[in-house]
């Protein structure tokens, strides 16, 4: 299997994965304060929301990705 053929089913799962969860969440680490011995830091969780468009679109991105390589493969030999 080839790196293409890889990308292109990374592609497909990624797209899926941003469809059925449809948003992620992340800790974003935003101020620190050092004040002698004491520290302090705040965490803020932040969320992005995927577009459903953009599920698909990676799908089908994958998708012809995908089919390109084995067409290609198909008509050399």
């Amino acid at each position: 299997m080839n790196a293409v053929k890889i990308m292109a089913i990374i592609l497909i799962v990624a797209g899926i994965g941003g469809l059925l969860y449809g948003k992620f969440s992340y800790t974003k680490a935003t101020h620190d304060i050092k004040l002698g011995p004491l520290e302090m830091s705040v965490a803020e969780k932040q969320t992005v929301n995927v577009p459903a468009w953009a599920g698909v679109g990676t799908i089908l991105g994958g998708s012809l990705l995908l089919l390109y390589t084995s067409r290609k493969r198909y008509f050399q030999n």
